[in-house]
């Protein structure tokens, strides 16, 4: 007997969401809204993109400038004094004198401009409350992706400048005069062919250097080194029957530990791979402070929240300088290391 079947009847589908409340795919995303299975254990830290800042370490700061100022600036001031009875001597004179030499002053400035440097924070209520519901707060997480923004981009100028803007910073100044490391007894200039006395031989004449072009009144206390190169030395033995790194040998016994009674500080910086002539390595030494290098920096300030239909906005903003060598003659680059 032959069965019948009857069709089924069509029925029709209802939203339950209370009405209107929908969402859109970018704001469940950006809200951090996932599916999450019954095995599945989700670990509820937030894990930021890696980043390494390490401005605050290798420069002063110069704060006396405010969100007001368009410009830095600073002066250098030079002397001229004639000698008495020979103009290149010593300023003698006698006891009827009635002609005597005075000093010649020259007071020139350099300036260079403040940037101003701003970001908008925002986020929708439906993004918020769904942030909040989670436990992922979205806009702290935001405000966070603004200080990283913030931080490399002040690390950038501080180290290379700005192309655009035409501005140098402690590595590419081209008022810091730079010069090529020697070879060694292997023919070679590279630091991973040289004896740790060759090494040592290459810091100090860049040191040295620095010392003479200052007129012999300042020797750098500081040596930024790439990365690579810093881990050479730290790596490396000064022999196999030595107890120490290569490393601390060079802070022991170079010429700023002799003149400044301090072991020299040699800090890594990413920003010197590939930064000297021919796409090189580079090494910069120089004094750190406020007196000889600085950094013009106005903090982060923020406007008041405020609202544009369901959205809540706010704004940071601050001015970045640009890495002022009050006396560039004090530092100085080598190349090929």
């Amino acid at each position: 007997m032959n069965k019948l079947i009857l069709p089924r009847s069509v029925k029709r589908a209802y939203t339950r969401d209370n009405g209107m409340l929908t969402f859109d795919r970018q704001t469940v995303d950006s809200a951090g809204a996932f599916l999450v299975g019954e095995l599945e254990r989700l670990d509820q830290r937030l894990h930021e993109p890696l980043a390494s800042v390490t401005w605050s370490r290798d420069i002063d700061l110069r704060e006396d400038v405010s969100i007001a100022d368009e410009v830095s600036s600073f002066t250098n001031s030079s002397f001229a004094a004639a000698g008495g009875a020979s103009p290149n001597g010593k300023s003698w004179i006698g006891k009827d004198a009635n002609a005597i030499q005075g000093v010649a002053l020259d007071i020139g400035k350099t300036a260079h401009p403040l940037t101003l440097w701003g970001m908008e924070l925002g986020w929708t209520l439906p993004e918020l409350a769904s942030a909040q519901r989670l436990g992922r707060p979205v806009d702290q997480q935001k405000f966070a992706g603004m200080q990283l923004k913030y931080q490399m981009d002040v690390d950038e100028q501080v180290y290379i400048g700005d192309t655009q803007l035409g501005l140098y910073g402690l590595a590419n100044s081209p008022q810091v005069s730079a010069t090529n490391v020697v070879n060694g007894a292997s023919a070679s200039p590279l630091w991973s062919s040289k004896t740790p006395d060759e090494i040592l031989a290459d810091v100090n004449t860049l040191l040295n250097g620095a010392w003479l072009a200052a007129g012999y009144a300042v020797v750098p206390d500081k040596l930024l080194l790439p990365p690579a190169k810093f881990s050479y030395l730290v790596s490396q033995k000064v022999s196999s029957a030595g107890n120490i790194s290569i490393l601390q040998f060079l802070k022991d016994n170079s010429l700023s530990n002799s003149i400044n009674g301090r072991p020299l500080d040699i800090q890594p910086c990413k920003w010197l791979s590939g930064r000297g002539a021919g796409s090189t390595d580079r090494m910069v030494a120089y004094s750190q402070d406020q007196n000889r290098v600085r950094f013009p920096l106005v903090p982060l300030q923020r406007t008041p929240l405020e609202y544009r239909g369901i959205t809540q906005l706010t704004y940071y903003y601050g001015r970045l300088g640009a890495v002022e060598w009050v006396y560039p003659e004090t530092a100085s680059y080598a190349d090929g290391i």
